[in-house]
């Protein structure tokens, strides 16, 4: 299975655009926005290039982002927040939260991230891989680069989950920095 990745895309339908193009090119199975789909510029025909080249999408919210506003743009793009939810494709299951502590309509507490990854990770079964989606990255993991202390929610989630991979955003750094938390399978 092929994954395009992205997150903190603040309302740049050109960058949406570009990435859309991106997955149409590299032929990506699925596309994953980990949230900061909204906030700095104009958020017009954000998730619609996606859906013109047919491609399948998972969005969560990020800490800029509010629940009502991905909620409607899932809706109207008919794509998936997995906020609290899973979704298998592929006997892979992805399962995620969003939000996290910060500035932003999506501030959440760390209480309230790992409530909504149980939630998430309880609604997959059977499934030969999972993927667990976050906006926050762990705390004590190499994305701390940024100077942003992590999630100790996200963390504790993937040592109790165990995921074969996280993807997360928030940091606006680190693309395809690749770090490994915990005994490996």
């Amino acid at each position: 299975m092929r994954i395009l990745a992205a997150s903190d895309i603040h309302g740049d339908s050109k960058a949406t655009k570009k990435l859309a193009e991106r997955a149409e090119r590299e032929k990506a199975d699925l596309v994953v926005l980990c949230g900061d789909l909204t906030g700095f510029t104009e958020s017009k025909n954000l998730i619609k290039p996606f859906k013109d080249k047919g491609q399948k999408v998972l969005i969560l919210p990020g800490n800029w982002d509010s629940l009502a506003t991905v909620d409607f743009l899932a809706q109207f793009y008919g794509v998936r927040n997995i906020h609290g939810y899973s979704a298998t494709y592929e006997d892979v299951g992805f399962f995620g939260a969003g939000g996290a502590e910060g500035p932003g309509e999506g501030n959440i507490g760390e209480e309230e991230i790992m409530r909504n990854l149980e939630k998430a990770n309880s609604g997959l079964k059977n499934v030969k891989k999972k993927i667990m989606l976050t906006h926050a990255h762990p705390l004590g993991g190499e994305s701390e680069f940024s100077g942003v202390e992590g999630s100790a929610a996200v963390r504790a989630a993937v040592e109790k989950f165990k995921p074969d991979f996280l993807f997360h955003g928030h940091i606006h750094k680190g693309e395809g920095l690749e770090s490994k938390i915990g005994k490996q399978k």
